[in-house]
């Protein structure tokens, strides 16, 4: 009982501190420390900082708009390492672009101004290194929010021709309990484990409070990719927060952690909360511990 209390206290967030409003959630690990970026500001990314996953501390804008692409809609960044440089693929303006920093709380810039070309609208980046080849997983607006593929070039400027790939498109019951004529599948991020790759995904409108995170696997980075028949396995039903979705997976010690976002309450969907939870593989799919979920904040 003792140890329990200890550790219910260790995990808990000072009482001078506030909820972090980070949607589109992801965290890059450096050395011992976590850096949690997300959409939650007009003009460009914050960094938030931790050492512990539990108390985190705003380190200031870590793209600020002006510095790197776009002047509206800075949407759903990742960050990852890549030749002794840290880099950000974020959206903006309904593009897709890439900034380079030497930290991963930034400043991240471009020395020109650019966005990955495209010939339709782009968002959602997820950038993946597998067998020195470098795929970026996005979703494309086209009659849908769709998830495509492409090879990235060395440079990380642009798609290498004739390596697009649609991934999947949303289907019907849980991935569009609205039926929409705009399906919705977003926010991609994929994992290497046991020689298979996992792609985790969000679906419905993110204003909907059936938004939820689905799971698929493949032989192939490029598909074809396999649903889970468990999905969603991040929704509503299990966490009891209405838009449970769109976040990234990490992996820290032998612990595999999903955070994601959620509605601000039952009345609003915005600013949206952020969420974590620790993650289970049972019969080649991950489950969430729901005793494990807990909202993230920002200590004052």
């Amino acid at each position: 009982m003792k140890f329990l209390l200890l550790l219910l206290l260790a995990g808990s967030p000072k009482k001078d501190s506030i909820p972090l409003l980070l949607a589109d959630p992801t965290i890059f690990t450096w050395k011992g420390t976590h850096y949690a970026f997300g959409t939650n500001a007009n003009d460009g990314f914050h960094a938030f900082v931790s050492k512990d996953l539990v108390h985190w501390a705003d380190s200031g804008l870590a793209l600020t708009k002006g510095a790197s692409f776009g002047d509206k809609g800075f949407w759903a960044p990742q960050v990852f390492h890549h030749h002794n440089k840290f880099y950000m693929a974020y959206t903006a303006n309904e593009e897709i672009a890439i900034a380079e920093s030497d930290h991963p709380a930034g400043p991240y810039k471009q020395k020109e101004l650019r966005s990955i070309p495209a010939d339709k609208k782009q968002i959602d980046p997820f950038v993946f290194f597998d067998e020195g080849k470098i795929y970026m997983y996005h979703v494309r607006l086209d009659s849908g929010n769709r998830i495509f593929v492409g090879e990235l070039n060395k440079d990380l400027s642009g798609f290498i021709p004739g390596t697009l790939k649609k991934c999947m498109q949303a289907g019907e019951g849980w991935e569009n309990t609205a039926n929409a004529p705009w399906p919705v599948m977003e926010g991609p991020t994929v994992i290497k484990k046991d020689k298979q790759y996992y792609m985790f995904y969000s679906c419905n409108d993110f204003r909907n409070i059936d938004y939820a995170v689905g799971v698929a696997v493949s032989n192939s980075p490029v598909g074809p990719w396999k649903r889970y028949e468990g999905n969603p396995i991040i929704s509503r039903k299990n966490t009891g927060q209405n838009g449970s979705g769109h976040g990234d997976v990490l992996l820290v010690g032998n612990k595999w952690y999903y955070v994601f976002h959620v509605h601000y309450n039952e009345q609003r969907t915005g600013p949206r909360k952020t969420y974590i939870v620790e993650l289970k593989w049972g019969k080649g799919f991950p489950a969430m511990i729901p005793a494990t979920q807990r909202a993230l904040f920002n200590d004052l």
